[in-house]
């Protein structure tokens, strides 16, 4: 089994990498989104405990299962100590099945991730992005609240590339991430 941590700031374009990753891999995508919006469209709000149970559920039934692998697509908030202890968590889930894990980090400007924001696949998969106005204040909001790219040398773990994709496409992302760790 294998897990790819695919994360980076909001818009940087997570969820289009790992939907061209899925292409030409044995990977299942699994990005953030796949549990947000169902459940804001149950709720009528974000409701971020019943987004963690819905995800260990995911989690925990995939790491038993016989696929290959899962790209998991979300943004880590480096300077929160729950954020590092939410990847633990998740690699603990996956650990007993002799899971190898691997972190590719996305990084593109703020001007680029803006433009990024208003893409037709960005807007037909996540409907709670679709008010560009609310997204872009979000979007400004957790660039002032959090550190969401990583410093270098941060990032402990052996599988790791940090690719900044600010002139790539997705689709020469994702082959950057498959021929990096081979898969």
């Amino acid at each position: 089994m294998k897990l790819l941590f695919l994360f980076g700031d909001a818009a940087v374009g997570k969820m289009t990498v790992g939907q061209e990753l899925y292409k030409i891999t044995d990977l299942r995508l699994f990005h953030n989104h796949m549990t947000i919006e169902p459940v804001i469209d149950i709720f009528g709000y974000f409701s971020g405990e019943t987004i963690g149970k819905l995800r260990n559920v995911i989690f925990e039934d995939f790491a038993a299962s016989d696929n290959y692998g899962m790209i998991f697509t979300f943004m880590w908030a480096f300077d929160e100590p729950s954020e590092w202890k939410y990847v633990e968590e998740i690699r603990k889930i996956f650990e007993p099945y002799g899971t190898e894990f691997y972190y590719a980090e996305l990084v593109a400007p703020l001007e680029i991730r803006l433009e990024r924001n208003k893409t037709p696949n960005r807007l037909e998969n996540k409907p709670s992005k679709r008010d560009i106005e609310a997204s872009e204040r979000r979007i400004l909001r957790d660039d002032e609240g959090n550190r969401l790219v990583s410093f270098d040398g941060e990032i402990p773990f052996e599988n790791y590339i940090k690719i900044d994709n600010t002139n790539l496409s997705a689709a020469e992302t994702a082959k950057i991430i498959k021929e990096r760790f081979s898969l």
